[in-house]
């Protein structure tokens, strides 16, 4: 039976093992999770927060991040800015990003999700408004949700990935993992 491990993954993080290539050391899963033969399925960004799912299953893992499955990713996305409904209707409908058009994906703006601190904090400017929004996609192409949210004119400040298909961050405090 496949061994699933879901982690909390918190910002700064490599969704590597080891980081031989780097000139200086930076922090990686090694420092958080000493199970041997489990590997990320899939990547979230070092500049990204929230669920990581591995496993030592290589079927498995090639399920969860290849696109042509459309398991679903849900995103808690804090955007500079105060998008409208309207403003929002394009990432619903599917933006044409440089690598070609995204899948629709679902969108909702949330109330400010009660989440860790990030260290560092989220940069702050009285002048301009944040917002959340709550985003879903069936894809996983490279900082995607960021790119969709600069797309329509408001950058990601913080990226949370909350949901991979049925396995949620629900109860898993940051910087730690569960069996799933």
């Amino acid at each position: 039976m496949a061994r699933v491990i879901l982690f909390n993954k918190p910002f700064g993080v490599l969704s590597q093992f080891t980081d031989a290539r780097s000139p200086s050391p930076r922090p990686t899963l090694s420092a958080y999770i000493d199970v041997p033969g489990v590997y990320p399925a899939g990547r979230l960004d070092r500049d990204s927060e929230g669920l990581l799912v591995l496993t030592d299953d290589g079927k498995l893992q090639a399920k969860i991040a290849d696109p042509k499955h459309k398991l679903t990713k849900t995103y808690l996305v804090q955007v500079e800015g105060a998008p409208t409904d309207a403003d929002l209707q394009p990432l619903r409908d599917g933006v044409t990003l440089k690598d070609g058009p995204t899948r629709p994906a679902k969108v909702r703006p949330i109330d400010p999700p009660t989440l860790w601190e990030r260290d560092p904090p989220v940069r702050f400017r009285k002048s301009v408004p944040d917002t959340w929004i709550e985003i879903t996609i069936s894809e996983g192409r490279n900082r995607q949700v960021r790119r969709m949210t600069a797309h329509i004119g408001f950058p990601t400040l913080r990226l949370v990935r909350w949901r991979v298909g049925s396995w949620t961050l629900d109860g898993l405090p940051h910087g730690t993992w569960r069996d799933a």
